[in-house]
């Protein structure tokens, strides 16, 4: 019967465990120190005028909601989608996102048509 040294196996895949968990810490802490980093540089656009803002393709609103990310998002990601998503909109010419209605059609709020005001009542009370 012959005997196998375990000792160097053992060590071998020990060693192989310990450089994964490492390196998958300093992955995380890397990603924990530029989404730090992006968040300080994006409370620098919240001292900006909102004329500043704009020629950026973002609004107050939009710094609001990548603010109320939690702390380890990157909130640049945010502001850079919500910029490109404008800059694609004013490309294709839209104005808005509610449709224009016809004169004399029931205005649009919120996405949803409301009745006229002059039709009769279906029922009486």
């Amino acid at each position: 019967m012959r005997s196998y040294p375990v000792l160097p196996i053992a060590l071998g895949a020990l060693s192989r465990v310990v450089s994964a968990v490492a390196v998958t810490a300093a992955s995380g802490l890397k990603m924990l120190a530029r989404a730090w980093q992006n968040r300080r540089e994006a409370h620098a656009l919240a001292g900006l005028e909102p004329r500043m803002l704009a020629d950026m393709g973002i609004n107050q609103a939009d710094l609001r909601d990548a603010f109320s990310s939690p702390i380890w998002e990157d909130p640049t990601q945010l502001l850079q989608e919500r910029a490109a998503e404008r800059r694609c909109n004013r490309s294709a010419g839209v104005t808005s996102l509610v449709p224009s209605v016809p004169d004399g059609a029931p205005p649009v709020e919120n996405g949803f048509r409301r009745p006229s005001l002059t039709r009769p009542a279906r029922a009486m009370i």
